[in-house]
């Protein structure tokens, strides 16, 4: 993303919304109850990011993709460029980052996010295989002050070949990992991979969560 963070403005809804239709802590697979009703001219804005970076009445809507190829999960080491200074240093699985209004238009609707989706994996990685992208969920975590002012919306982009080069230095020391593998990384991993890893990919009852 090229526009400043002083600068930029990005998609935030209400967090009283997030109270009205049921506030979760960890992961939730209810994505399309909750995107329906959040994704909505009526209750989207567009917010200075500098504002609402701490500000817990607004949620910003953060796209959160993960790379898999059948038990490899694409992760990386965060680098200084990454947008999130709060982060840096830290293992992450997913890819994505703030919708910001430059990338949408100023459009306040679900299409309007998913084309900001779509800007962000392009400016971020180059995906060298076919696959599907599928929204799998939701992470909220209010457990700090990152969580706490944002909300993700989680992705699985399944390949056909774990074949994916990142375009920005920020995504640092990037490669595909066993899940086990990750596991053992527990404590390197920031808080919204280590509840996917947890709460979502984990292996349960013999075999792999499925999208």
């Amino acid at each position: 993303m090229s526009v400043s963070v002083k600068t930029e403005r990005v998609l935030v809804v209400p967090s009283a919304e997030l109270d009205r239709l049921g506030r979760f802590q960890g992961f939730s697979s209810e994505a399309d109850r909750y995107l329906d009703a959040l994704l909505t001219p009526e209750l989207v804005s567009f917010r200075p990011r500098s504002e609402v970076e701490d500000d817990p009445s607004f949620k910003q809507i953060i796209p959160y993709v993960i790379f898999r190829s059948g038990d490899q999960v694409f992760c990386y080491t965060r680098g200084k460029s990454q947008g999130e200074a709060r982060l840096h240093a830290l293992h992450s699985i997913g890819v994505g980052g703030h919708v910001s209004e430059s990338d949408v238009d100023g459009g306040k609707t679900r299409d309007a996010y998913e084309q900001g989706l779509r800007r962000e994996l392009e400016e971020e990685v180059e995906i060298g295989s076919s696959g599907m992208l599928t929204c799998v969920g939701l992470i909220n975590d209010d457990s700090n002050a990152v969580g706490a002012v944002h909300l993700g919306v989680v992705h699985v982009y399944d390949l056909d070949e774990p074949v994916v080069s990142p375009r920005e230095e920020g995504l640092a020391n990037a490669r595909f990992e066993s899940l086990g593998d990750l596991r053992r990384l527990a404590e390197r991993l920031e808080t919204w991979s280590l509840i996917c890893v947890e709460q979502f990919l984990v292996p349960v009852a013999g075999g792999i969560n499925a999208c």
